[in-house]
């Protein structure tokens, strides 16, 4: 990398998407920064395996199968194109909300970025280290581009997910396509063009989608500069580019750029690996709501009522009081908490369609009160803080501030806790022997010289194997 690299877009005319081009092709990524993408890739091929079964996933399925190619969809025997594995892989990754988060982007950051990095790292033949490096570069571009656009982009109804992930995944391919600086700027700045992404869609088929379309997105912009495409250099900070277009913080892009390929967001804030299979802003209050039921060993029909208190974002993304599917529930924090109070856990089960009909759970949803506190969310990172006061029928109450949860990077998970979200997720699609080869593969998975030894290993004939099957 370039010593001049760090802080060029404060002292240098480079126009962001150069920035960014010569980041991913060039970044020399730090061993600390790869051992945190590896659990991220690992987790999320554990997830991708578990959603493939799902409905959204098995539609988009469909619509890849026919005509083969040199890319597998996990958990099933199809093959495909690039584009199309991507798309595939990254809806399945997404379809159970059980992938992990970045509250920086404000995104599911490995959803997309495993998704496409999978697919170019199959196109080459292209080994662990190949694959972690290309997810870093772009975990870390999607996070200068969320430090400049968030929170006004988040709340104005931008999916994260989709419009920086897709930027972060023509990155990451590009780096696995050995693009040099010049093409890998105009792949982000192709990228940019698709950036898109809407929350009305939360709770429906579309957003588990939206993952998907960003790694496609990111596929195609690779693939399209590395046959000689062009873009235009100003596409994201340009006076009608990404960051104009999609926020009012534009500003802070050249200080959220200031220390790209010196300073690692991703060692210094981390990734939160999901130990809910439900939005990231229920997570915070499921972990009070579960601590304060072992603490105290009251029963969900002991409840009077559960008030919470949240940050102003929080009501923007859990939009689901009365939620009439598995996917609504997802966003639903009266359901996770009446969940968890009835059942002392919530787990993939938990949002199966039977669940949000449970007269156990639908007699103390509506007791379930989300309240806006801006005092709450004060200097911390949005949907990442609550408190949760719980009114028995005796007269007790009982409180709990959560900062944070389980899986965020100030308390991480064990290697038992993710190992045994792997084995769980993988076991939906693989036999156990597979499950095992795969996690022995993951813990040498820097000396795995071929991607294609984990594809071929995930691939079974229980998927679809045809459009009509």
């Amino acid at each position: 990398m370039t010593e001049d690299f760090p802080g060029s877009l404060l002292s240098t005319e480079r126009r962001a998407a150069e920035v960014f081009g010569v980041f991913a092709a060039e970044a020399e990524v730090p061993a600390a920064a790869r051992h945190i993408a590896r659990t991220a890739w690992l987790d999320t091929i554990g997830v991708t395996l578990a959603g493939s079964v799902e409905p959204p996933a098995r539609i988009v399925q469909r619509v890849c199968a026919g005509g083969g190619g040199p890319c597998r969809v996990l958990g099933t025997s199809l093959t495909t194109t690039a584009e199309g594995a991507a798309l595939a892989n990254g809806t399945s990754a997404h379809a159970l909300d059980y992938d992990d988060m970045c509250f920086v982007s404000l995104a599911h950051p490995s959803a997309p970025l495993v998704s496409a990095a999978l697919a170019a790292g199959e196109v080459k033949g292209a080994s662990g280290d190949d694959l972690v490096d290309a997810y870093v570069v772009g975990f870390e571009i999607e996070c200068v581009l969320g430090r400049s656009v968030n929170p006004t982009h988040y709340a104005r109804g931008w999916h994260a997910t989709s419009t920086l992930g897709t930027i972060g995944s023509a990155a990451a391919v590009a780096r696995l396509l050995g693009l040099d600086g010049r093409r890998a700027t105009h792949a982000i700045s192709i990228a940019a063009s698709s950036a898109s992404g809407l929350k009305e869609n939360f709770g429906t088929m579309v957003k588990p989608l939206h993952a998907g379309l960003a790694a496609r997105a990111g596929v195609l912009a690779g693939l399209l500069a590395e046959g000689g495409f062009t873009a235009s250099d100003a596409a994201i900070d340009g006076p009608q580019g990404f960051v104009a277009a999609t926020s009012d913080n534009g500003s802070d892009l050249a200080s959220a750029a200031s220390g790209l390929g010196s300073r690692w967001e991703i060692l210094e804030t981390g990734v939160t690996v999901k130990l809910y299979p439900s939005c990231a802003a229920t997570h915070p209050p499921l972990d009070a709501m579960l601590a304060l039921r072992r603490e105290h060993g009251f029963e969900a029909d002991d409840i009077e009522a559960i008030d919470v208190w949240v940050d102003s974002v929080t009501p923007s993304v859990l939009i689901y009081p009365s939620p009439g599917t598995g996917l609504e529930a997802k966003f639903s924090l009266q359901f996770c908490l009446a969940a968890a109070a009835v059942h002392g856990r919530v787990g993939i089960d938990s949002f199966d369609e039977s669940w949000p009909r449970d007269p156990r759970i639908a007699g103390l949803a509506p007791r379930v009160v989300m309240h806006v506190d801006e005092e709450i969310g004060r200097g911390a990172a949005p949907l990442t803080q609550a408190l949760v006061s719980v009114r028995l029928r005796s007269g007790r109450v009982l409180s709990m501030r959560a900062h944070g949860a389980r899986g965020y990077p100030e308390r991480p998970a064990s290697a038992q806790e993710l190992h045994a979200k792997f084995r769980a997720n993988a076991a939906r699609v693989c036999a156990p022997e597979a499950v095992e080869e795969a996690l022995a593969v993951f813990e040498q998975f820097g000396e795995l010289p071929d991607v294609r030894r984990l594809t071929e290993l995930l691939a079974h004939a229980g998927g679809i194997r045809t459009a009509s099957g």
